[in-house]
């Protein structure tokens, strides 16, 4: 059954203030030392809306990023928590932080076809 185009919208809205508010947090609300530098590039919010795939882009290593994951899963409790006491959500959806990889497969994507054309310049 196609989804109502209400409630698609309100779906997008939400998805983006859920963004907002997580990049708030995580800037400087959150004491845990395993969470490095971290920006939310995405929230992809499940259609029952129960549930949200957040996407972050961690600086550092894969080690430090690994922690970073493993400090943002702890911390997901106090963010839903955080979150539905700030958009006045009866239910916030459950986080689930994702590695977002996009950022370094495109840098490695334009290294690669700089090298192509440097090479048929020759």
């Amino acid at each position: 059954m196609p989804e109502n185009r209400g409630q698609q919208h309100h779906r997008e809205r939400l998805g983006v203030a859920l963004r907002e508010e997580i990049e708030t947090i995580l800037e400087g609300e959150l004491g845990d030392p395993r969470i490095g530098l971290v920006n939310v590039s995405e929230v992809h919010l499940a259609p029952d809306a129960r549930s949200a795939h957040v996407w972050v882009v961690v600086e550092g290593n894969d080690e430090e990023a690994n922690r970073t994951l493993q400090g943002l899963a702890a911390a997901a409790g106090f963010i839903r928590h955080q979150v539905a006491e700030r958009l006045n959500l009866r239910r916030a959806p459950e986080f689930f932080f994702e590695l977002d990889r996009s950022a370094r497969y495109q840098a490695r994507i334009t290294e690669l076809l700089n090298r192509t054309k440097k090479g048929k310049k020759q």
